[in-house]
C-alpha cells in the first residue's frame, strides 16, 4: 500500500462522507510524519453507521472483495481490490456518553472518543489516525511482529512515552 494509494483511498472515503480514521502502521508514520517502512495495507477506523457508504465509495475504486484471514469478526476484516490495496477495516460504535465501543454486544472494549484523535499527515495529506498512546496500546498484548518493533519504539521517542516492558526484551 503506497502513500499515494493510501491518500486517494481516504479522499474516496471522505468524498462520500466517511470519516475514516487512520489505523496501525500508516497511523504511526501519520504520526511521525513521514513514511519509514512499507506497507501491506491500510488500517481504517470507520463508525459503523457509515458502512453503507464506505462500501460504495470502496467498490468506485475497485476495493470490494473479502481477504479471508485468521481472526475476522463482523467487526474487524480486510477488504481488498485483487492487486495492491488492501484495506483492515475496524468498525465501531458511539456510546451515548461520547465513548466508542469495538467488538462483540457481549464483550468488546469500550473506548474514549480521544483515542482517534490523533492528527497527522500521510505524503504530505492531513489525516485523522489514532492517538499515539493508543497506538502503541494497540500495538501490544500479541505475539510481536518486526513492523511493531520498528514502529511502537519510534513513536514512543518521538511523543516522550515509556517503552512498554514488552518491548525492552
Amino acid at each position: 500500500m503506497t502513500a499515494d494509494s493510501a491518500v486517494r483511498l481516504l479522499g474516496a472515503l471522505s468524498e462520500h462522507g466517511v470519516d475514516a480514521c487512520v489505523g496501525g502502521g500508516w497511523a504511526v508514520d501519520a504520526l511521525l510524519g513521514e513514511q519509514t517502512r512499507e506497507h501491506s495495507d491500510l488500517d481504517l477506523w470507520v463508525s459503523a453507521a457509515e458502512v453503507e457508504p464506505l462500501f460504495v465509495a470502496l467498490a468506485e475504486v475497485g476495493v470490494d472483495r473479502l481477504f479471508p484471514w485468521p481472526g475476522d469478526r463482523p467487526w474487524n476484516f480486510v477488504l481488498h481490490d485483487g492487486a495492491e490495496l488492501r484495506i483492515d477495516l475496524h468498525l465501531y460504535e458511539w456510546v451515548d456518553d461520547g465513548s466508542w465501543h469495538y467488538g462483540s454486544v457481549v464483550g468488546g472494549e469500550r473506548v474514549p472518543a480521544e483515542a482517534l484523535g490523533g492528527h497527522g499527515a500521510i505524503s504530505r495529506a492531513p489525516v485523522r489516525c489514532e492517538d499515539a498512546t493508543w497506538s502503541i496500546r494497540w500495538h501490544s498484548g500479541y505475539p510481536l511482529r518486526p513492523v511493531d518493533r520498528h514502529d511502537v519504539p519510534l513513536l514512543c521517542e518521538r511523543f516522550g512515552i515509556e517503552l512498554p516492558e514488552e518491548y525492552r526484551a
